[in-house]
């Protein structure tokens, strides 16, 4: 099996960003796995398991990105990465759940708490404010793993812990 790095980049968000970072990439001989991207504000971060070619180390990786002119600025990290890069059964998405409304203190930790107690995993995790002229609201997407047996018992969790606070719940199934 090829070694395999996780790589970080967190910096200014600014056009162009994954384009640098995925031809860079691909110009060395990286073939990407898991890869996320966001934008974070006026900041962004790029997060990618990426399997490394003979001969490439982390270390080349990561001096290789800090080449970049669009970098300029950000923080970049390639680390040998010591777990299995592919997922187990817990690590498929069965779900997608999404929260909106008003701005709740504490909806992730209680959410969070909602699916360790019905043994399920978060596989993906987005919470964002909207601007105003999107409405304000809060919105928070969950992809997760919930087991068979726990998927009537979590999702009504889930559900009434929404309703009780005002919020709009959505559930979707399937995979990625």
């Amino acid at each position: 099996m090829a070694s395999v790095a996780l790589v970080s980049v967190l910096g200014p968000d600014r056009v162009g960003l994954v384009a640098a970072i995925a031809e860079h990439l691909f110009d060395v001989g990286v073939n990407l796995r898991d890869t996320t991207f966001s934008a974070l504000g006026s900041g962004a971060e790029f997060v990618a398991l990426c399997e490394l070619p003979a001969g490439l180390e982390a270390d080349d990786i990561e001096a290789g990105l800090r080449q970049l002119p669009d970098l300029a600025g950000a923080e970049i990290r390639a680390i040998p990465y010591a777990f299995d890069p592919s997922p187990g059964p817990a690590g498929s998405i069965t779900h997608r759940i999404t929260i909106s409304g008003g701005d709740q203190l504490g909806l992730v930790a209680r959410l969070a708490e909602v699916f360790k107690q019905y043994d399920s995993n978060i596989v993906r995790l987005e919470a964002r404010k909207l601007g105003s002229a999107e409405g304000g609201l809060y919105v928070t997407r969950f992809a997760v793993f919930i087991p068979e047996s726990q998927v009537n018992l979590c999702l009504a969790t889930v559900s009434n812990t929404a309703g009780a606070l005002g919020l709009d719940c959505e559930v979707e199934a399937g995979t990625l």
